[in-house]
């Protein structure tokens, strides 16, 4: 986790940041309120990270219209393209990653079986993250509640899973971590992929 992120107690500007960009949208959700986000929390066995957490229970529970591209999730939903037959999400195992892994690239593919090669990425897909969203063509947007990567935003997709927001210079999606940083991006108009 990087400095400076506090994901345990809700900052008041990054929560008046979210109320400025969510509050006033008419395709806003209303807000889950604290008994849902509780009762989610001991279904799951986590605690939601902050500013999310008071964002859901006290501004907005999912959006019609981004981010992500096809609208904000309420809580404890999964886009309608995540498919059925998928492996049970666990949110209460930790997020296997800490830094992006394009699988597309990796030499280590050739030399596993089908199986386990799903079973590596599995966890990447289904352990302790909540989705977001998608932007379509399986580009997915999971917020991490469990493991070092708490707090942050990454996008996983078919090719590989990647962080929003690091501070290094060759950071593919440049940006403030966390769900403010990213929903403040969104809001900006700017571009996920500036050298896209």
């Amino acid at each position: 986790m990087m400095a400076g992120m506090n994901t345990e107690a809700c900052d008041p500007g990054e929560l008046a940041a979210l109320r400025e960009i969510f509050a006033s949208r008419p395709e806003a959700a209303p807000p889950a309120g604290w008994e849902a986000v509780r009762s989610f929390e001991a279904e799951h066995h986590i605690v939601l990270p902050e500013p999310y957490r008071t964002f859901v229970a006290e501004i907005c529970d999912g959006l019609r219209a981004g981010p992500p591209y096809y609208g904000l999730l309420p809580l404890a939903e999964v886009p309608l393209d995540w498919g059925s037959d998928r492996p049970e999400r666990v949110l209460a195992e930790p997020f296997p990653l800490t830094e992006a892994w394009l699988w597309e690239e990796d030499d280590d593919e050739e030399e596993l079986s089908v199986e386990e090669y799903e079973a590596r990425l599995a966890p990447v897909f289904d352990h302790g993250s909540l989705l977001l969203g998608t932007d379509g063509c399986g580009m997915y947007w999971h917020l991490i509640v469990t493991g070092p990567q708490r707090g942050h935003v990454w996008q996983i997709a078919g090719e590989g899973a990647m962080p929003f927001g690091p501070e290094s210079p060759d950071a593919v999606m440049p940006g403030t971590p966390g769900f403010t940083g990213w929903a403040t991006h969104w809001a900006g108009g700017r571009s996920w992929f500036p050298d896209a």
